[in-house]
């Protein structure tokens, strides 16, 4: 029997409670007209406090159901407010999420790794952390706010990261979404099907954009030993690779085709809950939620091992098996 890992698992972590009371602003927690404590995520939206943040039970059971060996847990979007703090908030935020995390993979050895959350207002303390958090057992890399990586100039911004990542073969999960002081999301609430503008066709143009940066530069020859994890298969690449090829023919028939270097690079994808018709062949596409990619047994470490030095190791493992879709 085969096991299956999900690199693409969000988390909602309950040690953010005490500091989603003190805020002043969505998301927050406050008590309702009746006095119920609930989590309001916008003005118009809440929840009762006993489902806005996750369970390891309900978790470990949907798994099971789902035939999933591991989840890789990663900070849900509507969380990551804590890393756009200033760096004396952040900081602290973060190390007891990471900590968190790292506890669940210690309780559950083999069902749970995880990707650490960041102070990135201060680069230099996000980049202690990840030193910290690679040391914590299941922890194998962090995720990254896709912004950084929307051009190459962009992407200097993360070179202390990557250093780190680096040097202890670790994982960056890179995930859309903003750079602290961002303006996000792009498309204002009150413009026509603004959910669909925003968690579709930006998020898939920002993701194509990550994947020139990081496929079509050398901006990753630096790196050998880290490795890049981006979602929902790289934003439209395998759909725009096609006419990116007719276009360099076109313009530049010297060049190397963009298909080659894609398909040359070390970024891998999940599949996460993309589509069907993709014109690129990868055998590095690790999937996503509610689609897990059919695994060899085994792949990580006990969790009680301390580092993430089998972050690399895992994401390589997982391209083993293959795969016909991704653009890598």
């Amino acid at each position: 029997m085969t096991a299956m890992i999900d690199m693409h698992a969000h988390w909602r972590p309950a040690e953010v409670a005490d500091a989603l009371r003190a805020r002043t602003r969505e998301p927050r927690i406050v008590r309702n007209p009746d006095g119920v404590e609930v989590m309001k995520s916008s003005p118009m939206s809440e929840e009762p406090l006993a489902k806005a943040f996750d369970d390891v039970d309900f978790h470990l059971a949907r798994m099971d159901r789902q035939g999933v060996e591991t989840s890789v847990l990663s900070l849900l979007g509507s969380f990551c407010w804590i890393e756009a703090q200033p760096p004396e908030v952040a900081g602290p935020l973060c190390r007891s999420v990471n900590d968190g995390l790292s506890a669940i993979c210690q309780k559950h050895p083999g069902r749970f790794a995880a990707y650490a959350a960041l102070p990135l207002t201060d680069i230099s303390a996000a980049g202690a952390e990840l030193e910290r958090a690679l040391g914590l057992p299941g922890m194998i890399g962090a995720q990254i706010p896709g912004n950084y990586f929307l051009t190459r100039k962009d992407a200097e911004a993360m070179r202390p990261l990557m250093e780190v990542a680096n040097r202890h073969h670790a994982v960056l999960f890179i995930h859309n979404g903003p750079r602290p002081g961002d303006a996000y999301p792009k498309v204002a609430s009150d413009t026509d099907n603004a959910r669909r503008r925003n968690g579709t066709l930006d998020m898939q143009a920002s993701l194509s954009s990550v994947m020139v940066t990081l496929s079509l530069t050398d901006y990753l020859a630096d790196y050998p030993d880290a490795m890049i994890h981006v979602h929902n298969l790289g934003g439209n690449i395998p759909y725009e690779v096609e006419r990116m090829d007719h276009r360099s023919l076109l313009d530049t028939p010297n060049e190397e085709l963009p298909s080659s270097r894609f398909r040359r690079a070390r970024v891998y994808v999940d599949w996460s809950r993309s589509c069907t018709a993709m014109p690129l062949r990868c055998s590095h596409a690790p999937r996503g939620p509610h689609s897990p990619k059919a695994q060899p047994p085994n792949l990580l470490r006990p969790a009680s091992e301390g580092g993430s030095r089998y972050g690399r190791d895992l994401v390589r493992s997982m391209g083993a098996v293959g795969g016909t879709s991704g653009a890598r």
